[in-house]
């Protein structure tokens, strides 16, 4: 069978129905739209929808973000508050209980530093309850985090570390943000995932470590995702397909040409990319030139939703001055 890379619940779900011409069984989908912010909810129902989405059961929160939105300054917050909406759904904390956020990437490398970037930008008041707890509001949460770099750096895995910290410090919820993998240059940097069921670290830079879930951790993790990069292979594959395409609407229907451009088997073509590209790109993954900036923006969006979250009791002007 054909694999195209992506982590997104939604793309995976978009590529079943494209190939087998039918809704993906044992997923329920729901779609809405607020402030022009685009927003799918995919939910693997059963056993049948894990096999096909090739992901657990769960929910999967797909936001679409508005073109330009890194541009301005309120498109910015209303993607926030929608992000916090939906990651406020999946919360089940008390304001006695304590939250950590991992911060997943190599803050070295641009497309995989968004883990570490967000926590740099957290409402962090672990501390402060402990410390000064009367001078605490008592609606104020307990909030951690944690950036634990990457293997090539540390050598020690990141799950490793997440590990030793959640047994030391015992939170009620793990989050989890790492850089995907997207199938589509158009989503990549302009898509926020959120899923219920954990995170592989690693994944957008097509190196995938064990897992961070409540399977392995023995607390509810959330995991927040967005696609910094996209395969080359991908990108090569969907670049065949529209030259495919316009040579077959070029062509006289039912001749000799036309019938091999239109039996032209996927397997066979992924195989002729890969035996193309191994040998001078080998696993090479992209991202826009403009990747900098956009990074910083998304930064800012994932940080700014997951504070209003975890501090429901406070408005995004209270928590921009507690950071500032």
């Amino acid at each position: 069978m054909f694999s195209i890379r992506t982590d997104l619940a939604v793309e995976a779900r978009e590529i079943y129905k494209q190939q087998n011409n039918v809704e993906m069984p044992g997923v329920e989908v729901q779609e809405y739209e607020e402030d022009n912010i685009r927003v799918t909810r995919v939910k693997v129902v059963n056993e049948t929808g894990e096999k096909a989405m090739g992901k657990p059961k769960g929910d999967y929160i797909t936001i679409d973000m508005p073109e330009f939105a890194h541009y301005d300054a309120d498109t910015k917050d209303n993607i926030s508050k929608v992000l916090a909406k939906e990651l406020s759904a999946l919360i089940k904390l008390d304001d006695s209980m304590t939250a950590m956020v991992v911060g997943l990437g190599n803050e070295k490398v641009t497309p995989d530093a968004l883990g570490p970037k967000v926590v740099s930008q957290l409402m962090i008041t672990r501390h402060l309850k402990q410390l000064v707890p009367n001078e605490i509001d008592e609606g104020i949460r307990s909030v951690c985090a944690v950036a634990p770099g990457v293997l090539g750096t540390t050598g020690i895995e990141s799950s490793e570390i997440v590990r030793s910290v959640v047994d030391k410090v015992k939170p009620n919820l793990v989050i989890c943000i790492d850089a995907l993998a997207s199938r589509k240059l158009n989503r990549v940097n302009s898509t926020i995932q959120i899923g219920s069921t954990g995170i592989s670290p690693g994944s957008g830079v097509g190196n995938r470590r064990m897992e961070l879930s409540e399977k392995t951790l023995n607390v509810p993790v959330i995991a927040i995702g967005i696609p910094t990069v996209v395969d080359a292979a991908t990108m090569a594959n969907d670049t065949i397909d529209l030259v495919v395409d316009a040579l077959i609407s070029q062509s006289e229907t039912g001749s000799k040409f036309y019938n091999m451009l239109k039996e032209l088997n996927r397997n066979e073509k992924q195989k002729l990319i890969q035996e193309v590209l191994d040998p001078y790109v080998g696993n090479l993954m992209v991202t826009p030139k403009e990747v900098d900036m956009v990074v910083e923006s998304v930064t800012k969006i994932v940080a700014n939703g997951i504070n209003i979250a975890l501090q429901p009791a406070l408005e995004l002007e209270d928590i921009n001055k507690y950071l500032n």
